[in-house]
C-alpha cells in the first residue's frame, strides 16, 4: 500500500509539469551543477505510466548529463561516505550520482520489459542500456547491467515473439563480446531457474501457479541462445561493442588475440548450452533442441561428449523424441568414441508403424541406413532388422514401402549370410543359428519346426534382436510387396527380387532418394511417367451387367430397375 501511495504522489508531482518544462529542467541539468536537484524530477519520468514524450524527452537528457560522467562514478560497492569520519565532498556527491545512475539504469530495464510501454520508445530504451553498458564500468564493458537486463528479459512476462528479443539478437548479438557475455549470464541464469524449480517442487508438488513462468523463461531463453552464433561461423573481422576490445577473464585490461577469444568464445558457448539443457525443458523446446543440436551445436563445443548424458536419456524416451535424439548421438558414436551398448536395441525399438509419419523421418531412414552399415554386424541382428522391416511395410503407407525395400535390399546386399531369407527350402532348417537360439531350442521344436515349415517362427513383438528368431524366418512379406495395390511398389519389389535372384554383387540404393517420399511424390512420379503399353479391353457387345454369370456358379445377377419397370408395363397394358 505505501508503494501504491508513493507512486500516486509521484504521478501527481508529475502531472504539474509540461513537455516545455521538462526541456527546459533537461537544459539546466546539463548546463549547471546548481541544477542538479532536477536529476531526481527527471528520473520519476522514466516509468511506463509516464508519457512516451515525457519519458524520451527525460532519458535524452539523463543519458546526456551521465555518458561523460560513468568513467568518474565509484563503483557500486564502494564504502559509503558516511563511514569515513573525514568525507570528500566530491566523493560524496560523484556517490550519491552513482545511486541515482543505478536508479536509472533499474528503471529503463523496468521500462523496457513493460508490455506498457511504447513499441518505439522501448527501441529507443534498449539502445540508452546498451550505450550504458558499453562504458558503464569505467569504460569497460559493464556485465553487471547487461546481465540484470538479460534477466529481466527472460523472466518478465514477455513473450516469446516479442520485439526486445528481436531487437536485442539483430542488433546486437553481431558483437563478440555481446555474444559472449550472453553466454556467460545464460549460464548464470540456468543455474538460477534449475534451484527455482527444485524450490517449486519441494514445497508443492501439485503447484504448478509459477510452472508456466519457468517455461516461459525457458522458451525466452532458447530463442537467444540459439540465435548466437559461434566465433567459427563468423568469418568476418572481430567485431567488439566495446572499443577497448577487453573481455572477461582475470587480465581484463589485457586485448586478447583472435585465438584467445574464439578459445574464450567456445568454452562459455559450451557452458551456456549444457547448463541450459540440465533445465526441464518443455516438449516444444525439447523438440527443436534435438533438431538444432548436431546442426549448428555439437561441432562448435568445446567437448561435445558432455552431451552424451543428454542424449542418452533422450533416446531412451522412445517415439519420435528418440528419432530426433539419432542423429546427434551418431554423431557422438562415430566421430568423438561415445560408446553405447544398447544402441542396437533401442534403434530396433524405434522401429514402428509411427515412424513412417514422424516429421523427420526422412533423416532418421537416412541414419538408419547408416547406423547398419558395418559389415561387422552380427547375422542375428541384421536378419532381425530385415525381418522387422519387412513386417512393418505391410502396415506402412505406399512411401514407407518403397523406402523399406531400398533398406531390406542393402543390408542383403552387406551381409551374404543371410541371403538365404528371401528364399528357405521347404523342410530344411537353416545352418546359420545363435548361440542362444541353439541353447534355447530342444527337439520337440526342433521337429515341429521341419514338420509344419509354413510356420514363421519370427516374434514381432520381442523388442530384443537376439529372442526374435528372425534367422529361422523368411521375408514372405518383400515376396508379398510385388502384387501391391501401388504399381511403383510392386515393380520396386520385383526389380530388386529380381536383382537378389542374380546373386551378384549389386550398388546399394541410396536410401535419400526414397526416404522423404509421400503419396503426393508418388502421384507425381506416376503422372510423369511415360506409358508405353497400355491394357485395353475389346467387347463384341457392349456389357449388360457388370460380372458374369459364369464368373460365379450358383449365382444370379438381376437388376432391379429392369424389374421394376416390366411390372409398370404390365400394370399400365391392364
Amino acid at each position: 500500500m505505501a508503494s501504491v501511495a508513493s507512486e500516486k504522489k509521484k504521478q501527481k508531482k508529475r502531472n504539474k509539469h509540461s513537455l516545455s518544462e521538462l526541456k527546459t529542467m533537461g537544459q539546466q541539468l546539463l548546463t549547471s551543477r546548481a541544477h542538479v536537484n532536477n536529476l531526481p524530477l527527471l528520473l520519476t519520468f522514466i516509468n511506463p505510466n509516464s508519457p512516451p514524450q515525457y519519458a524520451l524527452e527525460s532519458l535524452l537528457s539523463l543519458q546526456s548529463f551521465f555518458t561523460p560522467l560513468i568513467p568518474k562514478l565509484p563503483s557500486s560497492s564502494s564504502r559509503h561516505p558516511d563511514s569515513d569520519p573525514n568525507p570528500d565532498p566530491e566523493f560524496i556527491y560523484l556517490t550519491w550520482l552513482r545511486s541515482k545512475f543505478d536508479e536509472l539504469t533499474h528503471s529503463l530495464i523496468d521500462l523496457v520489459v513493460s508490455s506498457q510501454s511504447d513499441g518505439a520508445l522501448r527501441e529507443v530504451v534498449l539502445d540508452s542500456i546498451m550505450e550504458f553498458v558499453k562504458v558503464g564500468n569505467a569504460g569497460k564493458f559493464n556485465t553487471a547491467i547487461y546481465h540484470k537486463l538479460l534477466r529481466a528479459i527472460v523472466r518478465s512476462e514477455l513473450g516469446v515473439d516479442d520485439i526486445v528479443l528481436d531487437m536485442l539478437s539483430e542488433k546486437y548479438f553481431n558483437y563478440v563480446d555481446v555474444r559472449l557475455y550472453t553466454c556467460s549470464s545464460f549460464e548464470k541464469l540456468a543455474r538460477t531457474l534449475e534451484k527455482e524449480e527444485n524450490k517449486e517442487a519441494s514445497q508443492d508438488a501439485n503447484d504448478l501457479l509459477s510452472r508456466p513462468s519457468i517455461e516461459l523463461s525457458i522458451q525466452k531463453m532458447y530463442k537467444l541462445l540459439a540465435c548466437i552464433q559461434p566465433l567459427e561461423a563468423v568469418q568476418e573481422k572481430l567485431e567488439m561493442w566495446n572499443d577497448s576490445g577487453t573481455l572477461l577473464g582475470k587480465n581484463n585490461d589485457k586485448v586478447l588475440s583472435s585465438k584467445n577469444v574464439a578459445k574464450k568464445m567456445k568454452l562459455k558457448f559450451t557452458k551456456a548450452w549444457i547448463s541450459f539443457l540440465s533445465l526441464p525443458l518443455p516438449l516444444d523446446v525439447y523438440k527443436e533442441v534435438l533438431v538444432t543440436l548436431h546442426q549448428s551445436v555439437i561441432s562448435h563445443l568445446s567437448n561435445p561428449i558432455m552431451l552424451c548424458d543428454f542424449l542418452t536419456r533422450s533416446y531412451d524416451i522412445g517415439g519420435v523424441v528418440s528419432v530426433m535424439a539419432l542423429s546427434s548421438l551418431f554423431i557422438l558414436m562415430t566421430q568423438h568414441g561415445l560408446e553405447y551398448p544398447n544402441f542396437y536395441n533401442k534403434l530396433y525399438a524405434l522401429l514402428e508403424p509411427s515412424v513412417f509419419m514422424a516429421k523427420h523421418r526422412s533423416k532418421f531412414f537416412q541414419l538408419l541406413d547408416s547406423c547398419l552399415k558395418s559389415s561387422l554386424l552380427p547375422a542375428y541382428l541384421a536378419a532381425a532388422f530385415c525381418k522387422k522391416l519387412s513386417r512393418l511395410a505391410l502396415f506402412a503407407p505406399p512411401s514407407g514401402a518403397l523406402v523399406i525395400i531400398a533398406l531390406v535390399h542393402n543390408l542383403l546386399q552387406r551381409h551374404p549370410s543371410i541371403n538365404f531369407l528371401v528364399h528357405r527350402e521347404m523342410g530344411l532348417d537353416t545352418a546359420i543359428d545363435t548361440s542362444e537360439d541353439k541353447n534355447s531350442t530342444d527337439g520337440a521344436n526342433k521337429d515341429l519346426f521341419e514338420e509344419k515349415p509354413g510356420i514363421d517362427h519370427f516374434k514381432n513383438e520381442e523388442n530384443d534382436p537376439k529372442n526374435t528368431n528372425a534367422i529361422r524366418s523368411s521375408l514372405w512379406e518383400i515376396d508379398t510387396l510385388r502384387h501391391h495395390y501401388s504399381p511403383p511398389v510392386s515393380r520396386f519389389a520385383l526389380s530388386v527380387l529380381n536383382d537378389l535372384a542374380v546373386r551378384s554383387r549389386i550398388p546399394e540404393i541410396a536410401v535419400s532418394d526414397f526416404s522423404s517420399g509421400s503419396y503426393a511424390t508418388i502421384f507425381g512420379d506416376e503422372i510423369r511417367r511415360r506409358v508405353k503399353q497400355v491394357p485395353l479391353a475389346f467387347y463384341k457387345t457392349t456389357p449388360a451387367c457388370l460380372f458374369s454369370e459364369l464368373d460365379f456358379p450358383g449365382w444370379t445377377f438381376k437388376d432391379d430397375h429392369q424389374d421394376t419397370s416390366a411390372k409398370r408395363k404390365r400394370v399400365d397394358s391392364v
